[in-house]
C-alpha cells in the first residue's frame, strides 16, 4: 500500500481521498437519516384466537408461520389475558384501554360513550391516518358495534341491505378479503403515518376453512381457520415490507379471546371466565425490530395496549385507563405480574348469572352463584375448585375484585340492546343469542339467585348448535337439540322461542303458537315473545287474540318498529283502518324511509277513503320504488276513489308491466327441470 501511495501522482491521491471521505460521508448520512418520528402502527386482532394453539406457542399439530415469523421479530408475551371472551366487548377493551364494566359496552349494539376516547381518536389527533378493516359484522359500527370507528378515516363496515342468503359478505369475510381491503387502502394513502386496524374472524365458529386447510386438518377444523388466517396475516406482512413499511413499524399481533373447545363442557366462549377462553397469545414487533425474540413470561393484559402505544409515541394517557404501559416488559426485564379481571354478562341472555374474576398470584378466584378458587401453578388446566369462604386467597381476591367493582357505576343487569330483525338474524348467524331472542328481563334482585351457569352450559351448547343448524337451513337438527334442551328444562325461555320462531318460520302456525305462548307464560312480561306469539296467532287467523299480544308487547317496548308494522296490518284486516293509520305513523316515525311502511299507511288511507292523502303518499313512494308493481296497483285505487280514470288505467298498465317482467327474471333464473 506504501508503494501504491508513493507510486501515485499528488494529485490523483487527492481525488482518491476526496471520493473516499465523499463515501463515508454518504453512508454516514444514510445511517443517520432520521427515522419517522411517528412510526406506523398496525394492530392485527385474531378473534376466538386459544394461545395454546399456535405453533410458537408449543402447538406442534400446527403451522402458523406468519405468527411465528412475527414472533422472532418481536416479542412474545406467553401469559396474556382479555377481560371478555366476547367478540365486541373485547375489542372495545383493545381499543379504549379500559375493562367492559368501565366502558359499559358489556352487550351487543350497545353505544361506546363519547367520554372514553378510542385508540384512533388519540392517534388522529398526532396526525395518523386511520383505518380499520373488520371480519365480521359484530363490529360494524352501524349495527352491531357503534361508536367503535371513532377516530378512524375509513371504517370497513359491511354493505347494507345485503340480499344474499350465504354468511360470506352478509356477516362475515374472509381474511384475505379483510388483508386486500387494507392493503388496497395502504395504496392509496402512503403520504404520513398510518394507524391500520385489521381484525381476522377466520377461527370463529362455525369452523369452515377454505382449501387446502379444510383438507389439511380435516380432523381438526378450528385449527384450519386460524392457519388461513395465519396464512391472511402473511400476506398482510409480506405486503408491509414490500412497500418497506414493516421494518420501522410497531405491529400488535393479539386474540380478542380464546375458545372452550369442550373444556369445563364449554363448547365455544362467553359464558366462563376460564384460560381456555381468556388466556390469548400476543407478539408485539417494536420499530427496527429492538428486542427481536424476547419472550416475557409476566401475566399481562389486553388492557395494557392503548396505554404501550401511547407511552411509546409519548403522548399522554387518559387518567381513567385501566391498563398500564408495557414498555417496561419491552426494553427491560420486567417480571412483575399485573392482576387480571374477568367479566361476562353473556349468561344474562338465558336468565343465568353474569360472572367476575380476578387472577392474580398464582390463583384464580370466580365470583359465581357456585364461587371458585383454583391454584394455577398446581392446576393450570382449572379442574379442581379449591373454594373455602374463609380461605385467606378467596378473601384477599374478593377484597381486590370489590375494590374494582367500587370504582365503576353500580352492577345492573343487562338489558336487551335496542336493534332491528336484520341485526338479529346477522347475530344468530354468528351463533350469538340476538337481543329480541334474549329473554333477559328480569326481576331477580341479586345476581347470584340467578341460576348458576355451570349448572346450565349443556344447555347453552345445544341452543348454539340450534342456532347454527337453523342459520343453515338444518331444521330437523335444530329441533331435535332444541327439543333436548326443553328435556332437560322444561321452561326454559330460550328454546320455546327459538322452537316457536322455528315453526313459524317452517309455516306451522299452531305448533308455533303453542310454544310461544308457553314461551310467555315463562316470562310474562318480555317484549319479544310477545311479539312472536302475536306473530304466530296472526298466521293461524286468530286476530283478536294477535292484536292482544302486539298491543301488550308495546306496552312493554313501545319503540319496536315490525310490532307497529304488524299491528297495523291486523287492525287493517279487523277492518278498523283508522288504528291501523296510527300505527303504520308509529312505525313511520320509527323508520321514516321505510317502504313497506308507507304503502301499508296508504293501504289504510284507501280503506278510510282518504284518497288524495293515499295518491300523494303513493306517488312519492313510486319514485323510491319504482320498479314495485304493488305500488302502481294501490295507486291506481286511489285514482279510482278520486274519480280520475285515466290515470287509474295508466297505473293498472305499469303494474301489469311490472309483473310481466318480474316473472321473466323468475323464469330465467329458475334452474332447468325444476
Amino acid at each position: 500500500m506504501t508503494a501504491l501511495r508513493d507510486s501515485l501522482s499528488p494529485v490523483k491521491r487527492a481525488c482518491i481521498v476526496a471520493f473516499v471521505l465523499f463515501t463515508v460521508a454518504g453512508s454516514r448520512s444514510q445511517v443517520n437519516q432520521p427515522k419517522k418520528i411517528q412510526p406506523d402502527m398496525f394492530l392485527v386482532t385474531i378473534d376466538t384466537l386459544r394461545a395454546d394453539h399456535v405453533h410458537c406457542y408449543g402447538y406442534s399439530q400446527i403451522s402458523t408461520p406468519a405468527l411465528d415469523s412475527l414472533a422472532n421479530d418481536g416479542i412474545r408475551f406467553d401469559r396474556a389475558f382479555t377481560p371478555s371472551p366476547i367478540t365486541n366487548t373485547s375489542h372495545t377493551t383493545i381499543l379504549t384501554g379500559l375493562l367492559p364494566s368501565a366502558h359499559g359496552v358489556t352487550d351487543f349494539a350497545v353505544p361506546l360513550a363519547t367520554a372514553h376516547a378510542t385508540w384512533a381518536e388519540l392517534l388522529r389527533k398526532q396526525g395518523y391516518q386511520t383505518a380499520a378493516f373488520i371480519g365480521a359484522i359484530i363490529l360494524d359500527s352501524k349495527t352491531l358495534a357503534p361508536g367503535l370507528d371513532r377516530g378512524f378515516d375509513f371504517y370497513d363496515n359491511f354493505p347494507q341491505h345485503i340480499q344474499s342468503k350465504s354468511r360470506w359478505g352478509r356477516v362475515e369475510r374472509r381474511g384475505m378479503e379483510v388483508v386486500r381491503h387494507a392493503e388496497g387502502w395502504l395504496d392509496t394513502h402512503r403520504a404520513g403515518a398510518h394507524f391500520v386496524w385489521v381484525h381476522l374472524y377466520d377461527p370463529h365458529d362455525p369452523y369452515e376453512p377454505p382449501p387446502p386447510y379444510s383438507h389439511i386438518y380435516k380432523d381438526r377444523l378450528y385449527d384450519g381457520e386460524i392457519a388461513y388466517a395465519d396464512f391472511a396475516l402473511g400476506h398482510f406482512v409480506a405486503y408491509l415490507k414490500q412497500q418497506h413499511l414493516y421494518d420501522e413499524a410497531l405491529i400488535i399481533a393479539v386474540g380478542d379471546h380464546g375458545e372452550g373447545l369442550g373444556q369445563h363442557q364449554e363448547e365455544t366462549h362467553g359464558i366462563f371466565l376460564y384460560d381456555s377462553t381468556l388466556h390469548v397469545p400476543l407478539i408485539v414487533k417494536l420499530p427496527g425490530q429492538g428486542k427481536a425474540g424476547k419472550n416475557v413470561a409476566a401475566q399481562v393484559r389486553t388492557t395494557d395496549l392503548l396505554p404501550t402505544v401511547l407511552d411509546w409515541l409519548g403522548i399522554a394517557a387518559p387518567a381513567e385507563l385501566n391498563g398500564q404501559s408495557l414498555r417496561a416488559y419491552l426494553v427491560v426485564n420486567e417480571v412483575a405480574d399485573r392482576t387480571s379481571f374477568g367479566e361476562t354478562d353473556y349468561p344474562l341472555r338465558f336468565g343465568w348469572a353474569p360472572l367476575r374474576s380476578v387472577r392474580e398470584g398464582g390463583f384464580k378466584f370466580i365470583e359465581a352463584p357456585r364461587p371458585e378458587l383454583y391454584d394455577l401453578r398446581a392446576d393450570p388446566l382449572e379442574a379442581h375448585n379449591k373454594y373455602a369462604p374463609w380461605d385467606p386467597t378467596v378473601q384477599r381476591l374478593r377484597a381486590s375484585m370489590a375494590e374494582l367493582r367500587a370504582k365503576f357505576r353500580p352492577y345492573q343487569l343487562s338489558s336487551p340492546a335496542a336493534v332491528g330483525k336484520g341485526t338479529t338474524d346477522e347475530l344468530r348467524a354468528l351463533g350469538y343469542l340476538g337481543p329480541p331472542d334474549a329473554l333477559s328481563s328480569t326481576n331477580v334482585p341479586e345476581p347470584s339467585l340467578l341460576p348458576d351457569p355451570k349448572d346450565k352450559i349443556q344447555e347453552q351448547n345445544l341452543l348454539h348448535a340450534a342456532m347454527l343448524a337453523s342459520e343453515n337451513n338444518l331444521v330437523n337438527d335444530a329441533r331435535s337439540a332444541l327439543n333436548k334442551v326443553l328435556e332437560m328444562d322444561p321452561e326454559s325461555p330460550t328454546a320455546l322461542l327459538q322452537l316457536g320462531q322455528l315453526e313459524l318460520d317452517s309455516g306451522n302456525g299452531q305448533k308455533a303458537a303453542y310454544y310461544l305462548r308457553k314461551a310467555c307464560e315463562v316470562r310474562p312480561d318480555d317484549a319479544a315473545a310477545d311479539f312472536y306469539y302475536a306473530a304466530a296467532l296472526n298466521v293461524t287467523g286468530d286476530l283478536a287474540s294477535a292484536r292482544d299480544a302486539l298491543e301488550g308487547s308495546l306496552q312493554l317496548q313501545p319503540s319496536q318498529f315490525p310490532a307497529r308494522l304488524l299491528l297495523g296490518q291486523i287492525f287493517l284486516k279487523l277492518g278498523n283502518p283508522k288504528a291501523a293509520e296510527d300505527q303504520f305513523q308509529a312505525a313511520l316515525l320509527l323508520e321514516p324511509r321505510n317502504a313497506e311502511a308507507q304503502l301499508e299507511l296508504a293501504k289504510a288511507l284507501i280503506a278510510s277513503r282518504e284518497f288524495s292523502d293515499a295518491e300523494m303518499q303513493l306517488r312519492s313512494l313510486s319514485k323510491i320504488q319504482p320498479k314495485n308493481p304493488d305500488v302502481y296497483e294501490w295507486l291506481s285505487k286511489a285514482y279510482s276513489g278520486l274519480g280520475k280514470k285515466q290515470d287509474e288505467e295508466r297505473a293498472q298498465q305499469r303494474a301489469r308491466e311490472l309483473k310481466a317482467k318480474a316473472g321473466k327474471r323468475a323464469t330465467r333464473t329458475r334452474k332447468p327441470g325444476k
